[in-house]
């Protein structure tokens, strides 16, 4: 039978070396990263347990009666571990169901971790949702390099990274996620009339906390930032959180030669470099072209991120 309990502090050890072991662990899952933005969500998260061994986690917050996996992360589905198999799901699943109906919750709004982010299958979550009557609510297309066999680059962005090596453009790993934000900013104030997630100073906290998963690399040029990748580097997938260039990175190829270094740099120890989404609300069915045209030019092709919903 399994029990849900609701996460609190005393359990923080026994979280994070679940996440750690994990067949699809995910470092932002760690209780160190989620409660850096603790005031922006009420933690709901919670523990499952079949008798007393401890069999997945399900990182969650609550906003107007809505219980969310996760809405201050990218995704946030169930973690469990190598010994989870389709009827352990099933039945926590059901409680969760259960426990939500006796919570007088409106519905659990469930992000799916992409099945490129487990080392061992873990998609048992899915199959348990449809069982109990989920509803995939949003489907939004991710660009994904397969850097174990990855797609050559077409002849014009091969030569725009070897236009700005010519221009002198270098990329280096930095620490300076202040100045990072700052172009950012700039890009997406001018382009969206919108600001980053994350503050510069947020990005400096959580990379001092997580410093071999949390990367800054810079294409610069005469003492000057043009363009940058901020990456969240998991086991077996680097994601490129932020990617920003401004006007003259454009013109040079500065964002080309970073993303260049970086498929370089990851080849032989990850497996997928993956650039995030290119739709823009209407839960997915409003796709940015040139975005994803972009991000397909380096090689990518599409990883659905899944969001389902489920109801007491």
């Amino acid at each position: 039978m399994i029990r849900i309990e609701k996460y609190h502090q005393n359990m923080k050890a026994d979280w994070n070396a679940f996440n750690k072991a994990a067949k699809n662990p995910l470092f932002m899952f760690d209780r160190d990263f989620m409660e850096y933005h603790s005031d922006r969500f009420a933690d709901s998260s919670f523990m499952f347990y079949d008798d007393d061994e401890l069999v997945a986690l399900l990182p969650c917050n609550v906003k107007e009666n809505v219980l969310y996996s996760h809405g201050g992360l990218t995704f946030g589905g169930f973690i469990v571990d190598k010994s989870m198999k389709q009827h352990r799901m099933n039945d926590c699943v059901l409680s969760l169901k259960k426990y939500i109906g006796e919570e007088n919750i409106e519905k659990i709004v469930y992000k799916v971790v992409p099945h490129i982010y487990a080392n061992q299958h873990a998609q048992e979550d899915l199959y348990s949702l449809f069982l109990n009557g989920g509803i995939l609510s949003k489907v939004e297309p991710s660009t994904v390099i397969n850097l174990r066999n990855p797609i050559k680059m077409p002849k014009g962005r091969k030569a725009q990274v070897s236009r700005a090596k010519r221009e002198g453009v270098e990329v280096v790993e930095s620490e300076d996620f202040v100045s990072f934000i700052e172009l950012e900013n700039s890009v997406l104030q001018k382009h969206h009339d919108t600001n980053a997630v994350h503050t510069g100073e947020e990005l400096s906290l959580l990379h001092g906390r997580f410093p071999e998963n949390i990367k800054l690399y810079v294409a610069m040029h005469q003492n000057r930032m043009l363009a940058g990748a901020v990456l969240f580097v998991y086991d077996d997938v680097v994601h490129t959180q932020y990617l920003a260039a401004d006007d003259t990175a454009r013109e040079i190829g500065a964002l080309d030669l970073v993303v260049a270094a970086l498929i370089e740099k990851y080849r032989d120890s990850k497996t997928c470099l993956d650039f995030g989404k290119s739709s823009e609300g209407e839960d997915g069915r409003f796709l940015n072209e040139g975005l994803i045209h972009q991000k397909e030019g380096f090689g990518g092709r599409t990883v659905v991120y899944q969001t389902w919903e489920m109801r007491p």
